[in-house]
Formats: structure tokens, C-alpha cells, sequence
């Protein structure tokens, strides 16, 4: 009885976790809908409630607003509107800031996790995975003495809460892991590991062949 029923939350845990997961984003989507005049929603089009219609609508704003910016007029728009936004006091401190982590974050050119390292973290002797994030600025690189890296330490099983950290780029080991498979290692908790990687025994037995 008992490995039923474990093997029956194995199955449905996942799946539970992924509907209310989706549930939750498509929910919250939906709240666009209130930015509509009530006519135009699709409860008053329609004479009855559309589960996902805000989340297509999101998504169209986004694709279309990402459309027209990338031509010369829209960037030019775009340009004029942050020149705006920057002389007002309170709100040029906060678009700022949220500006700048989402383009290193989100744009193509940006730095944040690129490569996944291996430091010793919270002592020495305990290892955990930390991402490359850049290197030290500002006045703080001026009171680091030799070659610093810029590092963030995720925290287990929820990685949108972490650590940054600066420390030696000799004290850290790239690993041979890409971004994606190291989050999977982490969120599972050492449980999933890289498909690429060799079992310890494997190695040493490919060592003692050599």
C-alpha cells in the first residue's frame, strides 16, 4: 500500500504543481483585461467568460510592442518616452534600476548567467553552484586587491532568492554545465543531475583503462 501510494503522488505532485503553476500565471495575465473599456471585453463581446483571453492579450501587446520599437520611429519614441520618464524624480530612480537588471537579465547582449562556477560557500570545504553575474564596478573594485568576479549563490529548492557575492576568480571552477541544467541541478536539489555527466565510478574505471 504504501508504494502505491507513493508512486501515485510521484505521478500526480508534478502535475498538480504544474496546472496550479499555470493556473496562477494565466490568472494574473488575465488582469490586463481590466485596462479594456468593460464593452470590449470579451465577457461583454462574447456573453461569457474567455479563461486565457487576458494572457493573449499580453502576449500580443508584448510581440507588438517589440515589433514596432525595433524600427528607427519606435526606437526614436522609445527614446523620447525614457528621456521623459528620467526627468521625474521619484520615478527615474525606479525605472532605472528595474531597466537595467531587466536588459542584463532578458537582452541578448547582457552578461547574467552566462556560466555556471563552483565556490565555497557558506565555508570553506562546502562546495555549492554559483552563477557568473560580471565582474566588481563602481568604488567598490578600488578596495579589491587582484582579479574579483561578481557571483550569485542561489538558494535550494527556490533560486530567485540568492546570495551575491565577489570573490577570487581563483577561489571559483567553471564547470563544464550549461545555465539551464545547472538550475535543474540546484531546484532538484542535487537529484537531477546533468545528462553528461559521468558517475564517479565510471570515471575512475576510465582512468585505471588509461
Amino acid at each position: 500500500m504504501r508504494k502505491y501510494f507513493v508512486t501515485g503522488l510521484l505521478i500526480l505532485v508534478p502535475l498538480v504543481i504544474t496546472a496550479w503553476v499555470l493556473n496562477l500565471i494565466i490568472s494574473t495575465m488575465d488582469q490586463s483585461l481590466l485596462l479594456l473599456p468593460e464593452s470590449w471585453r470579451p465577457g461583454a463581446l462574447l456573453g461569457f467568460h474567455v479563461p486565457g483571453a487576458g494572457a493573449v492579450l499580453t502576449l500580443l501587446v508584448v510581440f507588438l510592442t517589440g515589433l514596432l520599437t525595433r524600427n528607427f520611429i519606435g526606437k526614436q519614441v522609445v527614446y523620447w518616452w525614457e528621456r521623459l520618464l528620467t526627468r521625474i524624480p521619484v520615478v527615474n530612480s525606479i525605472y532605472s534600476s528595474v531597466k537595467q537588471v531587466s536588459d542584463t537579465l532578458f537582452s541578448s547582449s547582457g552578461n547574467a548567467f552566462r556560466k555556471a562556477v563552483l565556490v565555497q560557500y557558506p565555508r570553506q570545504g562546502s562546495w555549492t553552484i554559483a552563477f557568473l553575474t560580471g565582474a566588481p564596478g563602481g568604488d567598490v573594485k578600488n578596495h579589491l586587491v587582484g582579479d574579483y568576479i561578481s557571483v550569485y549563490v542561489p538558494t535550494t529548492p527556490n533560486p530567485t532568492s540568492g546570495f551575491f557575492l565577489m570573490m577570487p576568480r581563483a577561489d571559483t571552477i567553471e564547470l563544464d554545465m550549461s545555465v539551464d541544467e545547472a538550475l535543474k541541478y540546484i531546484v532538484s536539489m542535487g537529484v537531477v543531475t546533468p545528462e553528461h555527466a559521468k558517475p564517479a565510478s565510471a570515471t575512475r574505471k576510465a582512468d585505471l583503462v588509461s
